[in-house]
């Protein structure tokens, strides 16, 4: 982390990344354009990508009964892929292409971002001109808000649990990757206790935990998300260490006891006045001389290049991003130390904030 203390307004610093924490975004490569997409997720329904990923090189005709699929559609199939650098096509013969088997490492972030930008598609498709022009409309009508229906995290139902996941299932996996970034950036071996907030199904805490062994730490969100989230970390090792806080911070105030309050990919769902009062709950709760952070996407930059077909999903909550500015003066407005922060590119514009609420 820099050393300097930031003024609220002060643009902070660039942060330079490792290799290895930003692979991930290797996936996006697959997903440019529906067309992309579309025979991708193909691929994987018909049993073709996990074949090859276990036979390797095998020839068409062979493929062919293998999956028993009609032979033009199959080849048709193929030479998409083909072009899109997901397989490689010799003599006849089909293999999945080097760049692919490394993008396979990240799996279920991949289906993520198919199932949900395929989710997205007809709200692109058919109401973007009222997402542009006419918002309230839009939000009438979108799928998506049916989706990220957060009324529906309230009552513990069986229901309500199915629904719940369908969206958790992306958040968990942008954040299993996007948590390796912050944990670079930030020094989370200071902190004993961590709480994050709107902390989701806990897979920020859980790679902070497994990092740091001397760490504990718990989430606070609504109900459903509690229940989803703690099916989430029981299979793990680090569940011992995790615990789980249902609540409404619109409501509710935070528990104490936590030298590190964390906001993870959570304020930009609030409006300003909001996220701010969340803040403020937050400078409350943290233990004197304890750290505040926030991790957040930034305003979209889409003048310079055309987001590809997976970025649906972040692109349709365009609106929601936000500079770090209000959080920064919010802070300072609390009586916060040490304001820093750093910016970053991941697969669309983020920035990290800290700040540390006086020992006395």
């Amino acid at each position: 982390m820099p050393n300097e203390v930031l003024t609220p307004l002060d643009p902070g610093q660039t942060a330079a990344l490792s290799n290895g924490v930003v692979e991930y975004l290797c996936v996006d490569a697959f997903l440019k354009s529906l067309v992309d997409a579309r025979a991708l997720r193909t691929a994987f329904e018909l049993g073709l990508v996990d074949l090859l990923h276990t036979r390797g090189l095998l020839p068409i005709d062979e493929l062919v009964r293998h999956l028993g699929s009609d032979p033009q559609g199959l080849r048709f199939l193929l030479d998409l892929l083909c072009a899109n650098r997901v397989l490689t096509i010799r003599d006849d013969a089909a293999a999945l292409h080097p760049a692919f088997v490394g993008a396979l490492r990240f799996r279920p972030l991949l289906e993520a971002k198919m199932d949900h930008s395929a989710f997205m598609l007809a709200d692109f498709a058919n109401l973007f001109s009222a997402l542009v022009a006419n918002p309230p409309r839009f939000m009438r009508a979108a799928r998506m808000f049916q989706l990220y229906d957060y009324g529906r995290c309230l009552e513990s139902t069986p229901d309500n649990h199915r629904h719940t996941r369908q969206w958790m299932r992306l958040t968990s996996a942008l954040t299993r990757h996007e948590a390796q970034v912050c944990l670079e950036l930030h020094d989370f071996s200071r902190h004993r206790r961590m709480l994050d907030v709107g902390g989701n199904s806990g897979e920020f805490v859980l790679q902070a935990c497994r990092q740091h062994v001397g760490l504990s730490g718990a989430v606070v969100d609504l109900p459903v998300v509690c229940d989803v989230g703690l099916e989430h970390v029981l299979p793990e090792p680090e569940c011992a260490r995790i615990g789980f806080y249902k609540a409404d911070l619109r409501r509710d105030s935070l528990p104490g006891g936590y030298d590190l309050i964390s906001f993870k990919s959570m304020l930009h769902d609030w409006p300003v006045d909001q996220a701010c009062g969340f803040l403020a709950k937050a400078a409350q709760a943290v233990e004197p001389g304890g750290t505040l952070l926030i991790f957040e996407r930034a305003p979209l930059e889409v003048r310079e290049a055309v987001p590809g077909h997976s970025a649906l999903p972040l692109m349709m909550f365009f609106r929601s991003y936000r500079s770090p500015d209000a959080y920064l003066q919010q802070l300072h407005a609390l009586g916060m130390v040490d304001l820093r922060c750093l910016h970053l590119r991941l697969d669309t514009p983020f920035f990290v904030v800290t700040a540390r609420r006086p020992a006395t």
